[in-house]
């Protein structure tokens, strides 16, 4: 089965990928540094640990194994409100593409010029 690319609906490619280091540029939790956990390309939002936390009322389910209680986990941001921060100098930058011998395509700090993995 062939990989499904990060494609939004306007056929941008994707900045944001599972496991990059953001700063979240608005909202409630504007300034916060985490990791993004998911990408959820088709809504256009990531899950990004320990930013937008909500409060999740859940049911005792014996068979199940589930404890009741009041849960907290992480929603979605839009992509548009975080920025990705680069490895190599640890500071928020944007992204460019850069294409290499093997044609694949690299990512790279726009600041620094570093490559993302």
């Amino acid at each position: 089965m062939a990989k499904k690319k990060a494609v939004s609906q306007s056929g941008t490619k994707r900045k944001v990928r599972k496991n990059d280091q953001v700063l979240v540029l608005a909202g409630k939790n504007r300034g916060a540094r985490g990791r993004v956990l998911r990408v959820l390309s088709a809504s256009g939002k990531a899950v990004v640990e320990h930013v937008n936390m909500m409060k999740r009322h859940t049911r005792p389910n014996p068979t199940k194994g589930i404890q009741g209680g009041i849960l907290e986990r992480e929603a979605p941001v839009q992509i548009s409100n975080l920025m990705v921060i680069c490895p190599e100098c640890n500071e928020p930058s944007r992204l460019g593409r850069k294409r290499l011998e093997d044609g694949k395509g690299q990512r790279v700090c726009k600041s620094c010029g570093a490559t993302f993995s």
